[in-house]
């Protein structure tokens, strides 16, 4: 009997120690005597500010040093427009530290999604801080690094020719289609796009210099050659009227405004 009272008296004066720090670490009580004083903020970012980083963090601040969960923290400020990575740390006696990385715009995804430099999609933020001429890409979700992979390795191959890629389309299906600047379909489908755009892209220079009209779409779903369809002719220019092209050896063939030529690609 005397044991299990000494268990019970020891047990009761463990606990009237330990509960006040406990409560004092959670930040139950004392949160005045050791509260957070200072806020620091850094990061390299443009579109996310020091006043909405602050009222983020301030609700889960009132606890005082101690009381303060930086995971809690962390939440709050990555749930902000713009925030890509968030780092949380507190600094005795008073100081919070909140380290943030912004998401880089890299291009549009979808319809209302944005894709970073890092690879990562996240939602459009409702302000007019998305860049102006950011290349739109669009597939399934799971194969977001295959889109990415074919823009970087489409961009410079048409850069060469003069064109702006401007669209990359992956459907459901696994058929490739790219927009250029000007209203250009580059449709490369299902199998060797890569070869495909590369040995169009090559031979597009001299495919549009041997016309007057816009080139509205390319289809390069054939083995040996490409079928082209062309807009209306443009204007002349004033005093051109007898000046001659010299059609490209690579196209073997034009066709009316509207209908389908084929063209022979010879590497």
């Amino acid at each position: 009997m005397n044991a299990l009272v000494r268990l019970v008296a020891w047990t009761l004066a463990i606990a009237l120690v330990a509960l006040p720090i406990v409560a004092v670490l959670n930040g139950w009580i004392a949160g005045d005597r050791w509260p957070m004083r200072r806020l620091l903020v850094t990061g390299a970012f443009e579109r996310v500010s020091e006043e909405q980083v602050r009222g983020a963090v301030l609700p889960h601040a009132d606890g005082g040093f101690f009381g303060v969960d930086p995971l809690e923290v962390r939440v709050a400020v990555a749930g902000l427009p713009w925030v890509e990575t968030v780092a949380v740390r507190k600094r005795w006696p008073d100081v919070l530290e909140v380290a943030i990385s912004e998401h880089r715009p890299f291009a549009r995804w979808g319809e209302d999604q944005l894709l970073s430099e890092q690879g990562r999609l996240f939602a459009t933020p409702g302000d007019s801080a998305i860049p102006d001429g950011l290349p739109q890409l669009h597939g399934p979700q799971s194969r977001v690094a295959e889109v990415v992979g074919l823009f970087k390795a489409a961009a410079p191959l048409f850069a060469g020719s003069g064109r702006r890629l401007e669209r990359v389309d992956l459907s459901a299906r696994g058929s490739w289609t790219l927009a250029l600047d000007g209203g250009t379909e580059v449709v490369l489908g299902r199998t060797e796009p890569e070869a495909r755009m590369t040995r169009f892209a090559r031979l597009l220079p001299h495919v549009v210099a041997a016309e007057r009209r816009p080139l509205l779409r390319a289809d390069l779903r054939y083995t040996n050659g490409f079928a082209l369809v062309w807009g209306d002719a443009e204007p002349e220019a004033p005093g051109a009227a007898g000046a001659a092209l010299d059609p490209s050896p690579r196209v073997a063939a034009r066709t009316r405004p509207g209908t389908p030529m084929h063209a022979q690609a010879r590497t």
